[in-house]
């Protein structure tokens, strides 16, 4: 969700961990080691997330010996993984088979002719079932084509998680459906509820998948967005600005300490603290939240992202697998990614490593399981968010390209983040949202002007 949402989540909270453990691994070939030269060996590129630490352990046993295809992985934290699939995927080098990249990547991968269409595998692939993939998950994958370039290892959306217990001590009721101005004034009233805890924790740490994923769909349910559907920026437009200020004027009154500095691990240390009644990011989340040794375990309560003018509002994120147009080993690919991403695979690492370490977020029939239902409090809350998300309208205008709480073009990282800088520093006091947008307005022109001019 940044969308390193980036969104997301563990990957902050363990970093030093899962770092470690990368670093031992990135070029191991753990899953049966060989080479590229290995005819029967297939080169994966991914991110350090904790899921796909756990793919490579279950690998050699569960997928190298039931098809002979050795599986060797490059592992690497998200910001370098980001950069080195950018650079492989650009030039087509053919090193790598298959990345782990997001529905964030794929549109502008696949326009670029670097990504490989996987419909035809789909079809012959019966047991892979891709009707079980859920709807927003398999569109976002989708390009503008119509042909869908990646298939979801894990997905999630974005909620409000608040502490029960503490909301029910003063008689404070959250609507499974909030709007902002609800939670507004819940924040205002549970502020101070205990000694030393603050309403809500709202991201304001600078970064395009920072505050701006959160952010951003503030701007699409007040009917904001970045560009109108013929590329004229928006960014000072009245909508936009309404939603900034409402978001620092919360934050500001009534979020986090530190807020310029808090992103998803800070908010999470609050929330776990007790030191916020109420926190709004990525589902993800909640499986830390309720993990078996984190103090507010079974405290918790979940509803769906506030809204304003629009009927859902929660963001769309998936960690999926990629493969290289220029892979001699397609076949092989395919036959990796339909066993990681299959419902197969969620099987086996409950059975093997517990249910709350399901890659979840991509199959219906997830949601169908027993076992993983009872792992996960928030599992309903999850799957009505993921369900909901529409990327392709997520506001009340339509835009020039899809996206909820990115616009999928590759300029916005840089735009994205220069924008959220100044609004970071009008959540410190130091500039005001006027001249942050602004401000923001102009840099977006520069970027427009080369779509427009498409």
């Amino acid at each position: 969700m940044v969308i390193t949402v980036e969104l997301r989540r563990a990957a902050p909270v363990l970093a030093a961990v899962v770092l470690a453990a990368a670093t031992s691994a990135a070029c191991s070939g753990a899953g049966g080691g060989g080479g590229a030269a290995d005819g029967n060996a297939i080169n994966v590129l991914m991110v350090n997330n904790p899921q796909m630490l756990d793919i490579q352990k279950l690998t050699e046993e569960n997928f190298t010996k039931q098809t002979g295809i050795k599986v060797n992985y490059t592992v690497l934290p998200e910001n370098d993984v980001r950069d080195k699939i950018s650079q492989e995927f650009s030039s087509q080098a053919g090193q790598y088979d298959i990345a782990s990249i997001s529905n964030y990547e794929v549109p502008f991968y696949a326009k670029n002719g670097w990504l490989a269409p996987l419909d035809d595998f789909v079809a012959k692939d019966t047991a892979f079932d891709q009707n079980d993939v859920l709807p927003s998950m398999r569109q976002s994958l989708t390009a503008e084509d119509g042909k869908l370039y990646a298939e979801p290892f894990y997905g999630e959306s974005s909620f409000l998680m608040y502490r029960k217990d503490v909301l029910d001590a003063k008689s404070l009721t959250v609507p499974d459906n909030p709007t902002w101005d609800q939670v507004a004034d819940l924040a205002a009233k549970a502020d101070g509820a205990q000694p030393g805890m603050k309403g809500i924790c709202l991201r304001g740490q600078p970064g395009w998948g920072q505050v701006f994923a959160p952010l951003t769909t503030v701007v699409n349910t007040f009917g904001g967005t970045w560009f109108g559907k013929d590329w004229t920026p928006q960014v000072n437009a009245p909508e936009f600005k309404q939603a900034t200020k409402f978001y620092v004027d919360l934050v500001r009154a009534h979020g986090e300490a530190g807020a310029p500095q808090a992103g998803f691990a800070e908010c999470l240390n609050n929330m776990e603290q007790g030191k916020v009644a109420m926190w709004y990011d990525a589902t993800s989340a909640a499986g830390l939240l309720n993990a078996a040794d984190s103090p507010v375990a079974g405290k918790l309560g979940f509803a769906q992202a506030p809204v304003s003018k629009t009927k859902s509002a929660g963001w769309l994120y998936t960690w999926a697998w990629g493969v290289q147009q220029a892979s001699k080993k397609h076949d092989a690919a395919w036959k990796f990614i339909s066993w990681a991403s299959g419902r197969d695979y969620e099987k086996l690492v409950g059975g093997k490593l517990g249910w709350s370490k399901v890659p979840d977020g991509k199959r219906a029939s997830t949601y169908e399981n027993q076992d993983y239902l009872k792992a996960t409090p928030s599992a309903r809350q999850t799957q009505q968010a993921i369900t909901a998300a529409d990327p392709r309208n997520p506001g009340t205008q339509p835009r020039p390209t899809i996206g909820i709480q990115f616009v999928d073009i590759p300029e916005f990282t840089d735009l994205g983040t220069q924008v959220s800088q100044q609004v970071s520093s009008a959540i410190a006091g130091s500039t005001t949202v006027d001249a942050a947008l602004d401000g923001g307005q102009q840099l977006a022109e520069k970027v427009a002007a080369k779509y427009r001019a498409k």
